[in-house]
């Protein structure tokens, strides 16, 4: 499994959201510059992330994206999973699997099983605000005298 630029965006976009919820509507320029990514990739990202309810959108010229929700309730697998489709180490274990004619006698289905179920458990226990107190508290202890 490898995790696209697309779902690592998506992560940074949503992490500089919560991080800046306080602030009303962000624009995409601003999350753009402070993130380093292009503004023309986070366009392509808002639509996937849109159809899921996970933001609101505002026009206008003081307009632009928050989270819907607060950040503890958006879990990093459920925002990989909306960019990458699927979290499976391979496809047999896919949530819609791909036929084998191997899979009732194959050795190997049982590792795959557990590494996904791995997987899905360790980034479902990952939320937006662990993401920021984690970040914050780095900062924290990042101090010199």
């Amino acid at each position: 499994m490898r995790i696209s630029t697309k779902g690592r965006y998506a992560l940074r976009l949503l992490i500089d959201l919560a991080e800046h919820q306080n602030n009303g509507y962000i624009s995409l320029k601003e999350v753009a510059a402070r993130q380093g990514i292009s503004k023309k990739y986070l366009e392509q990202i808002i639509p996937i992330l849109n159809k899921s309810d996970i933001l609101r959108t505002s026009r206008g010229s003081h307009g632009g994206y928050m989270l819907a929700k607060s950040p503890d309730q958006y879990t990093v697998g459920e925002i990989l999973r909306l960019t990458e489709g699927s979290l499976s180490p391979v496809d047999c274990v896919d949530p819609i699997p791909v036929d084998c004619a191997r899979s009732a006698d194959c050795a190997t289905l049982p590792i795959w099983q557990e590494l996904a179920k791995i997987i899905n458990e360790y980034l479902d226990g990952i939320t937006l605000q662990h993401v920021l107190d984690q970040q914050r508290e780095r900062y924290a202890n990042d101090y010199i005298i």
